[in-house]
């Protein structure tokens, strides 16, 4: 084959192309246009969007004793504040935990202790003795305007309260702490 029909192949080649492109360019735009980019009409609609409009909130512990008003309700026993260490239980022999005894209870109210400390902020009427358990155990208790703390022996029944006022003067009991 000579140089020149080479050459003239190439040239044809290149004009060819050069007409052509601009061509299947604009095609390709109108199909873009005419089309859209693929997706069906409704598919802005279908975008996917966040569930909430924010990022959940912080959890913030305000160490109120839950579903108190239900307990007093129950029970008469007002829980009001604590760490989550001292909690109301029903009352189970060899569990290891605190008995309160009241005059206004015909049984004991019980509470389970865990963790290396505790507290409890509550209100029970009328309390007389106290069970300890494995726990150095310290509560406080008013009467008459008058606030008396208390040590409860380990394991031990203690008297508290009425029992252990030289005046027999009723008392409520409005704080358990615990230490290991």
């Amino acid at each position: 084959m000579s140089t020149t029909s080479v050459n003239g192949s190439r040239s044809k080649r290149r004009v060819l192309l050069r007409r052509a492109l601009p061509v299947c360019v604009a095609a390709g735009v109108a199909s873009i246009v005419v089309f859209g980019s693929g997706s069906s009409p409704d598919a802005a609609a279908r975008t996917a969007v966040p569930a909430a409009d924010e990022a959940p909130g912080y959890a913030v512990e305000d160490f109120n004793y839950p579903q108190a008003d239900q307990i007093f309700a129950e029970k008469g026993i007002r829980l009001k504040r604590g760490d989550g260490h001292i909690v109301l239980a029903d009352c189970k022999s060899g569990t290891n935990q605190l008995e309160v005894w009241s005059y206004e209870s015909v049984e004991a109210i019980c509470f389970n202790v865990s963790g290396k400390s505790g507290w409890l902020t509550l209100e029970i009427p009328s309390v007389f003795g106290i069970r300890g358990n494995d726990f150095n155990t310290q509560v406080d208790m008013t009467t008459e305007g008058e606030e008396k703390s208390f040590d409860v022996e380990k394991n031990l029944w203690t008297a508290v309260g009425q029992t252990a006022d030289e005046e027999g003067r009723d008392f409520a009991l409005l704080e358990i702490r615990t230490s290991k």
